[in-house]
């Protein structure tokens, strides 16, 4: 397996404090998906870039850049339009535990 990053770009700058209902949901949804992929495996982190620029990263495997860019558009903030996503190849080089 491929080790994939694809990064949430925010719609504007402080997001995480001035989300509406809708886009709450919809990042609640999104935070549900990831949990699906961190339990079948496939995810290896995930989580928000903190200040007034809220960048999403995601980490994960697939087999190859077409699988991976399935991933990416099934997550539920991009299918609603509330984020775009940018999709890039990874490498884990250092990762505690792991040697």
């Amino acid at each position: 397996m491929a080790e994939w990053v694809y990064f949430l770009h925010a719609p504007r700058e402080d997001f995480a404090e001035t989300m509406t209902e809708a886009e709450s949901a919809i990042w609640a949804r999104h935070f549900g998906w990831l949990r699906g992929l961190l339990a079948d495996g496939s995810l290896v982190l995930a989580g928000p870039t903190l200040g007034r620029t809220n960048t999403g990263i995601v980490v994960f495997e697939a087999a190859d850049e077409d699988a991976a860019r399935s991933v990416m558009t099934r997550d539920p903030v991009l299918r609603a339009g509330f984020a775009t996503g940018e999709l890039r190849p990874f490498r884990i080089s250092l990762l505690r535990g792991r040697d």
